[in-house]
């Protein structure tokens, strides 16, 4: 958003040291009270004049509690100055994904009592369905959860950033996470295997839909598709939440009309899906995206690369002080199991002794020494194996903590090089336009 030109103050609702996508983090959460008081800070010194807010992830139901009355009095100030439309909240639900919660149970109910204070949300499947109530399960059902969400709610700007529907044609996903822009060929079928190399590859393709609300409540949806990158991201929620923010003030005030006056930016009836404020922004917003993802998975690929190389390395070394420990090198300089040499001088004695028994010289005491070092070998051979478990062990762990370095290094990589590539955030090239959904 800075990168943009907003001033922003930042209210942390976790402080981490890092991305919980590398597995493993310290830090804390920020509780009701301290998000609280941090706000009555920035109101003492005459610094709540906010035009926009952006809410994301939220700890437990106190906070996001907290974080709705901050919303709630912004939005009061901007009707009490009788100027509706000078505070804009995007809310972005976040509660869980792929049907799993990851946040307590009593934070869903909050959100239910909030939404009907946000002017945009930004909810994936799993969300849009704890919310409407209605199992997305293909085209219809999900204009139906967005149709219940605008009626039930009044949420006015509505934009579904993870649908996965069963039909490929009509495969609707998102920029988050698990489900980022790629690009992948999917298996062809029997008939086109059959057909040779005739048939073009197709692209899987991934989309957002959206929807501004009538002033009757009625949807005006639409969905922009575009191809996806076969790669993992970190951070593409909160960039596209954050986009969003910066492209739909900059939309609506490129609208003739007095719109930005207007509470929650609602345009006119008449105003198709296509020319909506909201689709005009979610098209550059994924153009941003695309091309600053593009650009982070062609730069991944050098840096896995280089990581997965360097593991191979170091595990190899360890592996070569292993093969030392077991055993000795012989004449040639080739790695000898000991074990097996114990072996065959046991076999040796075994049958020097059996030879000196059947010559009949053997006495009480020769037995004795035989006994004894057969019970010397197999205390040597117990121990050999336990180093050897010893050894394997401490394979096993080495390979463990290799795994575990290289997936932090590709967790570094997998992060948005947004710096880097200012010019996709402020000056994309849009090629991926909305197209019209027609809602029963």
């Amino acid at each position: 958003m800075q990168s943009l030109g907003c001033d922003v103050a930042a209210l942390n609702t976790v402080q981490f040291s890092n991305h919980t996508g590398y597995r493993q983090f310290t830090g804390t959460r920020v509780s009701a009270s301290e998000i609280t008081d941090l706000y009555r800070g920035l109101k003492q010194s005459y610094l709540d004049d906010f035009d926009m807010m952006l809410s994301g992830y939220v700890p437990g139901a106190p906070a996001l509690e907290a974080v709705g009355e901050i919303a709630k009095e912004l939005k009061e100030k901007a009707q009490a100055r009788g100027k509706p439309g000078s505070f804009f909240w995007v809310l972005d639900p976040v509660m869980g994904d792929n049907g799993s919660l990851y946040v307590a149970q009593d934070v869903v109910p909050v959100y239910k009592g909030l939404v009907q204070y946000a002017d945009l949300i930004l909810p994936n499947q799993f969300e849009a369905e704890l919310l409407s109530e209605v199992k997305i399960i293909d085209m219809p059902s999900l204009t139906r959860a967005i149709s219940v969400l605008h009626e039930r709610y009044a949420i006015p700007h509505i934009i579904i950033t993870s649908v996965s529907l069963p039909d490929a044609s009509t495969t609707v996903s998102s920029t988050m996470p698990n489900s980022v822009p790629g690009s992948s060929a999917p298996t062809p079928t029997p008939q086109e295997e059959g057909q040779g190399q005739s048939q073009p590859p197709r692209t899987k393709t991934l989309s957002v839909v959206g929807s501004t609300m009538t002033s009757a409540r009625r949807p005006r949806a639409f969905q922009i598709s575009f191809p996806a990158i076969d790669c993992y991201f970190s951070g593409t929620g909160d960039m596209f939440s954050a986009l969003m923010l910066v492209r739909m003030r900059e939309a609506v005030y490129n609208t003739e009309g007095g719109l930005t006056e207007k509470e929650s930016w609602l345009s006119e009836d008449n105003v198709d899906a296509l020319d909506l404020p909201l689709a005009k922004a979610a098209e550059k917003v994924l153009a941003s995206m695309h091309e600053v993802l593009t650009k982070t998975a062609e730069g991944m690929k050098g840096r896995v690369q280089r990581a997965k190389g360097f593991m191979d390395e170091q595990l190899q070394r360890e592996k070569a002080k292993t093969d030392g420990v077991n055993g000795y090198t012989n004449g040639n300089g080739t790695v000898e199991d000991g074990h097996v040499d114990k072996k065959i001088k046991l076999d040796s004695t075994q049958t020097t002794t059996t030879t000196t028994t059947t010559n009949g010289n053997s006495d009480g005491g020769e037995d004795r020494e035989k006994k004894e070092k057969e019970e010397r070998i197999k205390e040597e051979e117990e121990e050999e194996q336990r180093r050897r478990k010893q050894v394997e062990e401490a394979e096993k762990e080495e390979e463990v903590q290799a795994r575990k370095r290289l997936h932090l290094m590709k967790s570094k990589a997998a992060e948005l090089r947004l710096v880097r590539h200012l010019d996709s955030l402020r000056h994309p090239k849009v090629e991926f336009r909305a197209k019209r959904i027609e809602c029963s």
